[in-house]
């Protein structure tokens, strides 16, 4: 038989949906304060939230009858045209107070703006009391205690209190984030964890200082500033260098209309910007704002809001792609500032090594003569200043026939400011090039700048009219497993566009007759091989056009200089010359960076000179 449920039962059910952990009913109480125009919000949670959330507010607040409606189910103020296309508000479904109070004790203080008193009502379990007057002053005080009282199942499944006490912070730094004129301040279990000050007068400036401020305040000397706009469609925000990297994507953050979401559309879109830039297991760091029509997006998508449905995704996802790339491409050879800087802490008097025993000398004394000792044998000072920086022959050389932005230093005379990456001083290791540039000091890793160079030479070939080959005088035959033979000769098209030429050569076997010219002398060998790696691993998943792209970054560590091989000055500094005419050349293929930066200031710190 068919019945009707009691309406406790049917809130608690719905109050699944939107309330699943103290963060959703958190994000709920916050969105309403921002809605209702507080200046002001302050957070104190109990027990990760399980025994008390309370968010107090001086916004416009809300007077008697304002109250008693509140917590009636699908009652709001924000839709006053009843028109769902037209959402301006982070609420609109009149879910969350009704919710709440149907799994824990809800108590809501409020006194309206100009009102000469407050009132407050609470709720328990669903069982709702009559608003009665308080005592407070402008603005709302929300009450949550003991959530999920009246539904225990619930509290089995909440994860441990420092997880979700995570979970609290990030739902408020994601508000915090779109709203940086708003304070904000969360204390837990009496310990202040979060504390923003508000930040006036809007703009990119504020907005990148309160992101610093929550994601790490180094993403203030390493983002990108992200603008524009298509179709009446506008993005903005910041992006960080591909050198400025982190192992998950938990710190993307993404906004439609000022509405922190969870999209793939637009997580695809930044993944696909940063491809030619990061290795696949490493994630940039972004807060992506898309502002749009609101009768363009869909907010309606579910209970807790978290999904948006785009009426031209292609539209978005094409307008992500294009700024970000473009962003990336107008930071030239910029590299993260963050590696340079953890340099200069390695060499602080706290990472002094311990001294040898039987030496006289002092720990400090020591800390110095040690490293001189060990970089001197490896160390290949230039003889007098640099010479020509014009390309040179050779394998290094072939690599380097492009024009570039600024010639080489021709003589002596040539002062290092007068080049962003300045002039080759010195190789040590036979893999690092140690340059002046002004009061800078670079120090270039060889192989990866090298590496970006030859990659990118090869994707505007590819572009252009196609990579040029070079026919091997006698074929080299690779032998390999059957199976990962017949995977690579199944995409030898696709090589035959990027200048390797392949067929097969029986079973197991293939024959290379021809390889990319612009590699030079190349171990085709151990090249084919790697590709056959990479294909196993993605090759088969990939669309042609992502293949591609593994195949052209593992051409380019084929072709590049290899970490050990002696440079002469004119090949330094040609690699450094052709590093600042080439935009991504800041981080290599798999996003480490190139070069790191030591100013004059910070090393003369290390030697008390300052």
């Amino acid at each position: 038989m068919i019945r009707r449920l009691p309406d406790t039962l049917v809130n608690q059910i719905a109050a699944g949906e939107v309330i699943e952990r103290p963060a959703a009913a958190l994000k709920e109480i916050v969105e309403n304060a921002i809605d209702a125009g507080a200046r002001r919000i302050d957070i104190t949670l109990s027990e990760a939230g399980k025994a008390a959330i309370v968010v107090a507010d001086d916004g416009r607040g809300m007077d008697r009858e304002d109250l008693e409606l509140a917590v009636e189910r699908h009652a709001t103020s924000k839709l006053p045209a009843d028109d769902l296309t037209a959402i301006a508000s982070f609420g609109f479904r009149g879910e969350a107070l009704p919710s709440i109070g149907a799994v824990a004790r809800l108590a809501i203080t409020s006194r309206a703006a100009g009102a000469r008193e407050a009132w407050i009502i609470r709720v328990e379990g669903g069982a709702r009391r009559q608003a009665e007057p308080a005592a407070h002053g402008a603005g709302t005080r929300v009450e949550i205690r003991d959530l999920f009282f009246a539904t225990p199942a619930r509290l089995k499944f909440l994860k441990g209190d420092r997880a979700e006490v995570a979970a609290c912070l990030d739902a408020v730094e994601r508000l915090a984030m779109a709203n940086p004129a708003i304070a904000f301040s969360v204390v837990a279990d009496g310990r202040q964890v979060l504390r923003l000050a508000a930040l006036p007068g809007g703009g990119d400036a504020a907005r990148l200082e309160r992101l610093s401020a929550v994601i790490d305040r180094d993403f203030f000397d390493n983002a990108l500033v992200i603008a524009a706009e298509r179709d009446g469609v506008r993005l903005s925000g910041h992006a960080s260098l591909p050198t400025f990297h982190r192992a998950t994507a938990q710190m993307q953050y993404l906004f439609v209309n000022g509405r922190p979401v969870r999209d793939r559309l637009l997580a695809g879109a930044v993944r696909g910007a940063y491809a030619d830039f990061l290795a696949r297991d490493r994630h940039p760091v972004v807060a992506l704002f898309v502002d749009l029509p609101p009768d363009e997006v869909d907010v309606n998508v579910h209970p807790a809001k978290a999904e948006v449905r785009f009426r031209d995704s292609g539209l978005v996802r094409g307008l992500v792609v294009g700024a970000l790339k473009h962003a990336l491409a107008e930071a030239g050879f910029r590299a993260a500032t963050t590696p340079g800087l953890e340099a200069l802490g390695a060499f602080r008097p706290g990472h002094v090594p311990p001294q040898r025993p039987g030496l006289g000398e002092s720990a400090a004394a020591f800390a110095f003569q040690a490293p001189l000792a060990s970089f001197a044998p490896a160390a290949r000072a230039l003889p007098g200043a640099p010479v020509s920086g014009a390309p040179v022959s050779g394998a290094l050389g072939t690599a380097w026939t492009q024009p570039v932005a600024a010639p080489g230093p021709q003589s002596g005379d040539e002062a290092p400011s007068e080049f962003p990456l300045g002039v080759a001083r010195a190789q040590l290791f036979e893999t690092y090039i140690v340059a002046q540039a002004g009061d800078r000091m670079v120090i270039v890793d060889q192989h990866a700048a090298h590496e970006r160079l030859v990659y990118e030479r090869i994707k505007a070939a590819l572009a252009h009219d196609g990579v040029k080959r070079q026919m091997l005088l006698i074929p080299e035959i690779v032998e390999m497993d059957e199976a990962r033979a017949d995977r690579v000769l199944a995409h030898a098209d696709a090589f035959g566009r990027l200048g390797l030429s392949i067929e097969g050569f029986g079973r197991g076997a293939i024959a290379v007759r021809e390889v990319p010219a612009l590699l030079g002398t190349v171990d085709a060998a151990g090249l084919v091989r790697d590709l056959a790696d990479e294909l196993e691993e993605h090759g088969d998943a990939l669309a042609l056009d992502d293949s591609l792209a593994e195949i052209c970054s593992t051409m380019a560590c084929h072709g590049s200089v290899r970490a050990g091989r002696r440079l002469g000055a004119e090949e330094m500094n040609a690699l450094l010359r052709q590093m600042e005419a080439t935009p991504p050349s800041g981080p290599c293929n798999h996003g480490r960076p190139t070069y790191v930066e030591l100013r004059l200031a910070d090393i003369e710190k290390l030697f008390g000179r300052r």
